[in-house]
């Protein structure tokens, strides 16, 4: 089981909200918990928090989960003080008419929902079809464009409100999840591994802007110059409805974490990792990838410098990239185990060279 402390470190995670490009809370809160254990905790330029034990090892293991999470960005504000805005990252516009959500002003996070024409006022045509984000605004009840500018300046970034909450007996949900939760795995990691005697240096980092083009992975990756690289990202629970296995596969909620196994996934660190789960009894479940490469900050880290080792842990999701996701603290925990085992089993001299 998780320790309590964790978990309230998760949970303050998750309530701290951190669009694209607008980490720095995040990066605070995670920072924090880091220091409690970590030789070194520091923030570069871009925005990444990168934690280290065991510093002067001459390999290097780089942990990344990113923290950033889709949001929106104010753009400009109308005479009714009325908020439009646009997307940060890959926004289901499905799921954002009658939303809530935070404007996080200067001066904190201001509360507002996300508003559209009444159903009654829509044309059949427009009923069955998903409302572009120019078409929508965000109401944070202000009377006119006078008493908006008073509280919000455009460029300002939005946030889905905070919602975290425990269903059931170990599943939460929030919005977020992607990828809190692989850096809050990242994090637990190095947290694990600072009680035990390891042979490798560890840089566990919290990623930002990775659903704006694995930014903050390349940047950190370029930085570091790690040996072996291990991603820990959200992957598709196709444990729900009208989900194409044929295609994704099989994957569910409390099965245990994904191990991925596609281009970005160096087969040496795979079969290790393999040989790990196996040997301490590990739950994992097998997974292909969304796609054949790309996708994950694994994907930049591999191709760094000269090239690093790197595998993709993915902690099953459900209802991804929407303000209501769903992940399973068993899934979280055997992650942690997995990651954690696996970069104990990783000796001086280990070649991660395929073939050799």
């Amino acid at each position: 089981m998780l320790p309590k402390s964790s978990l309230t470190f998760l949970e303050d995670l998750l309530n701290t909200s951190g669009p694209s490009g607008f980490e720095e809370p995040v990066a605070s809160c995670f920072k924090n918990y880091l220091a409690q254990f970590a030789d070194e905790v520091r923030v570069d330029v871009t925005g990444n928090t990168i934690a280290s034990i065991n510093t002067d090892a001459p390999l290097k293991v780089m942990l990344a989960g990113h923290y950033d999470e889709i949001g929106f960005q104010v753009t400009h504000i109308s005479d009714e003080g009325l908020l439009h805005f646009r997307n940060v990252g890959g926004i289901d516009k499905l799921t954002v008419p009658g939303a809530e959500v935070e404007v996080l002003t200067a001066n904190g996070a201001l509360p507002g929902v996300i508003g559209k024409k009444p159903i009654h006022l829509l044309n059949p045509k427009e009923r069955d079809k998903a409302l572009e984000l120019k078409d929508l605004w965000i109401d944070i009840g202000a009377e006119d464009k006078k008493g908006a500018e008073k509280l919000v300046t455009v460029g300002d970034p939005v946030a889905f409100k905070r919602d975290y909450a425990i269903l059931g007996k170990h599943r939460i949900k929030s919005k977020g999840l992607d990828d809190k939760i692989g850096a809050f795995v990242v994090a637990e990691v190095l947290r694990v591994l600072s009680t035990r005697k390891i042979s490798a240096a560890v840089f566990a980092v919290g990623t930002v802007q990775e659903e704006l083009g694995l930014r903050g992975a390349t940047t950190s990756a370029f930085g570091i110059a790690p040996d072996v690289g291990i991603a820990v990202d959200v992957g598709f629970a196709t444990d729900v409805p009208d989900i194409d296995k044929k295609s994704l596969g099989e994957s569910k909620l409390g099965g245990g974490p994904m191990i991925e196994r596609n281009a970005d996934n160096n087969p040496v660190l795979g079969r290790l990792m393999r040989d790990v789960a196996a040997k301490k009894k590990i739950k994992v479940q097998e997974c292909a990838g969304f796609r054949a490469s790309g996708g994950t900050d694994t994907a930049r880290v591999q191709l760094t410098r000269s090239g690093v080792a790197t595998a993709l842990v993915s902690v099953p999701n459900r209802y991804m990239h929407s303000q209501v996701e769903m992940c399973d603290l068993r899934d979280v925990e055997n992650a942690v185990k997995l990651i954690a085992e696996t970069v104990a089993a990783i000796k001086p001299g280990i070649s991660f060279i395929p073939g050799a």
